[in-house]
């Protein structure tokens, strides 16, 4: 796969295209509900995005507040920004229209991982976000 990429929420109100390769892309062991979810780093001047979102505000272990936004019409959560890195985004890369070239190098938040998720041996690990 190469540039652009495309994907969107489930309902297909919200679209976005990928105008860059991903600065990082790796796997949290606290994000999604589930075992673990995903989460593609880019530079903000490299995505456009097209339709309405709302966002959620939430405070994180470090103080800071972050912000997720998704589509108010299906709740498919498209991406985060976070007052760490104001240049960045952090887009879910399971909403891209094709996902099979993803392959994340790092698994964050170790520290309550579940027993049964094996993690590649060629994957870093750190046991929170910082680490």
């Amino acid at each position: 796969m190469s540039t652009p990429y495309t994907g969107g929420c489930q309902c297909g109100n919200v679209r976005y295209t990928l105008r860059d390769e991903p600065l990082r892309l790796y796997a949290c062991q606290q994000q999604s509900g589930g075992a673990f979810g995903m989460s593609m780093i880019m530079d903000k001047e490299n995505v456009e995005i097209k339709g309405e979102l709302k966002s959620f505000i939430r405070t994180v272990d470090s103080g800071g507040e972050v912000t997720s936004y998704f589509c108010p019409e299906c709740g498919n959560r498209i991406y985060g920004t976070s007052p760490f890195n104001a240049d960045a985004m952090s887009i879910k890369p399971g909403t891209l229209d094709d996902t099979s070239w993803l392959t994340p190098s790092r698994m964050l938040w170790m520290n309550s991982a579940q027993n049964w998720v094996l993690v590649p041996d060629s994957m870093e690990t750190a046991e929170f976000q910082g680490g």
